[in-house]
């Protein structure tokens, strides 16, 4: 991509989440997804694979829908109350269609089929600006309306979420899909949390992103994309594959690491909402994740792959490492200890 259009594409991205997460007008909020959609939409593209083409025509045709559901929802709630602020959500049928919205461009259950698809065909560092960026305005459209929604609603879509990332994602081979039912799951435990403690959903969110950002970065370095070529990995770059293993844990939640953190308030808190049944059910669905996150780790751990030598091997291209992945990595692995400090500023 040429590197003037690539620039133009970020700052699109920056901007249009920057108009959609600072508004309070319905138009202003919608003006900024349309930006970013638009703006992402070259960036998934640019390899002219048909994967890529697919990938495009998918995740357009689900954002467009999803936009024009949130307009939809806006006008019937400026119809019956005159108001286009955000904050003054009180129609029934607009709260539904809000909901429906926000899951689709979310990639919620129902609305999670077009999710693993498209970043299937998106290039890794697209893939990481699809997982983190581009669900940086809805978790804050959510979290700002999130007084109006339903909470039956969202617990049902909470839980199914959970239950669906973690179960379609143990059949997977391609390390991008593994990523998206993860990110499914995740989305499952932060919309689970919304209408108790919305501030507990954004700290969710935001330790998602360090996590996801480290793994990604990683697996860009390495030119890693399936589980053939992460096994071998390990006598090319044992070092990188060492702090990968480490990171995958911290995404799975496991303790004394920092994606313990948020697993855990989030049980605490709805235990506090006497939600204990809730928090079991999400707690014993969390180790269906649990279980092809343990898989990745074997896999980037193990010398030699366990197939026949006949199979083809992965050419490795000498990249130089990203400066950012020695701190991320730090971040995701060490930053539990702080966690006090973490919980007083939200």
């Amino acid at each position: 991509m040429n590197p003037h259009a690539k620039l133009i594409m970020l700052v699109s991205l920056i901007l249009g989440t920057t108009i959609a997460i600072s508004s309070n007008h319905w138009a202003m909020i919608w003006t900024g997804l349309e930006i970013n959609t638009l703006a992402i939409i070259p960036m998934i593209s640019k390899s002219h694979h048909p994967r890529a083409i697919e990938a495009t025509i998918k995740y357009f045709l689900i954002q467009a829908t999803a936009s024009t559901t949130i307009l939809f929802s806006s006008m019937i709630n400026a119809w019956t109350t005159g108001q286009w602020d955000i904050s003054q959500l009180t129609n029934t049928t607009s709260c539904l269609l809000l909901t429906t919205a926000i899951a689709m461009k979310l990639g919620l259950v129902p609305f999670h089929f077009w999710f693993p698809e498209v970043l299937q065909g998106s290039p890794l560092i697209t893939a990481l600006l699809l997982s983190t960026v581009m669900k940086f305005p809805p978790i804050s459209i959510l979290i700002l309306t999130s007084h109006s929604l339903n909470p039956y609603l969202l617990t049902l879509m909470a839980v199914a979420s959970a239950a669906l990332g973690g179960w379609m994602g143990l059949n997977q081979t391609q390390i991008r899909k593994i990523l998206a039912f993860s990110s499914i799951s995740h989305l499952g435990w932060m919309t689970i949390i919304l209408m108790y403690a919305p501030k507990l959903t954004l700290l969710t969110f935001l330790l998602y992103i360090l996590l996801t950002t480290t793994i990604f970065l990683t697996l860009n370095t390495s030119n890693i994309t399936n589980l053939a070529t992460l096994m071998p990995s390990w006598s090319k770059t044992p070092m990188l594959n060492a702090t990968l293993m480490l990171t995958l844990l911290s995404l799975a939640g496991l303790p004394p690491l920092i994606g313990f953190l948020p697993k855990w308030l989030i049980i605490q808190e709805l235990t506090k909402q006497e939600m204990t049944t809730t928090a079991t059910i999400i707690s014993i669905l969390s180790l269906l994740g649990l279980f092809f996150y343990l898989r990745l780790t074997y896999y980037s751990t193990i010398t030699l792959p366990p197939n026949p030598t006949n199979h083809v091997k992965h050419w490795y291209i000498n990249k130089s490492t990203n400066p950012l992945i020695p701190i991320l990595t730090s971040l995701s692995i060490l930053l539990l200890p702080l966690s006090p400090a973490i919980l007083g500023t939200i």
